[in-house]
């Protein structure tokens, strides 16, 4: 519940209030760019699918999921709407890993770019909190990386998933993508219930990935 405590620690200060709309800028970047990515790199291997279901886009509201929204407002962590593509007009498994992790590695590139400023600001001895810019470049390149944590999970129907779905029979595929979003949800929930499970994994990779882009660790929760 991250943005919603910006939110009411602002109390009425501006400078605040402007600071608490970065984590969802962030989050509409983040989204819009990670499933732009999934469109078009299906399309260039051969795949359409996206592209003529409007999705190769930079649009946010064509990919946008109403409950992965509200789960990255609330929790910190969440998706966006799963872009549909077709395997069999893709060459081989090469081109459907290709298509599966093309979001997450977008989205770790941006970051990457977006933090230099970030990066240069660490080497120079200069707080982020000194500098209005710079903690807005922050949440930004956080929500990014929160997003990359989040979709390398091998769960359905994250696209860590696609590393062990392509090497299960039809069957156990099937099986594996109804129970994964079962998994899912139940470790989502269970930090509600005292058992952060997901939140300490989310946690340690978000730590460690900002401090690959910015150069020091930071904490989301």
């Amino acid at each position: 519940m991250f943005i919603i405590n910006l939110l009411q620690r602002a109390n009425g200060n501006i400078y605040a209030i402007v600071l608490a709309t970065a984590p969802i800028i962030g989050l509409l970047i983040g989204i819009t760019i990670h499933e732009f990515a999934h469109a078009w790199m299906a399309n260039r291997l051969g795949d359409p699918t996206a592209k003529n279901m409007g999705r190769l886009t930079l649009n946010p509201f064509k990919h946008l999921d109403p409950t992965g929204t509200i789960f990255l407002l609330v929790a910190g962590f969440g998706w966006g709407k799963p872009v549909p593509y077709n395997p069999s007009n893709l060459k081989s498994d090469a081109d459907e890993l290709k298509v599966a992790f093309s979001g997450v590695v977008t989205n770790l590139f941006f970051a990457l770019i977006l933090g230099i400023p970030l990066r240069i600001a660490t080497l120079q001895g200069v707080t982020f909190d000194s500098s209005f810019v710079l903690m807005y470049i922050k949440w930004i390149v956080e929500m990014n990386i929160v997003l990359v944590a989040f979709n390398i999970l091998p769960i359905p129907p994250l696209d860590g998933s696609k590393l062990i779905l392509q090497s299960l029979d039809i069957r156990r595929r099937l099986e594996y993508e109804k129970i994964g979003i079962v998994i899912l949800f139940a470790l989502i929930i269970s930090g509600f219930f005292g058992f952060p499970i997901l939140q300490y994994y989310m946690e340690i990779v978000v730590r460690y990935l900002g401090f690959i882009v910015t150069g020091i660790y930071t904490s989301i929760f």
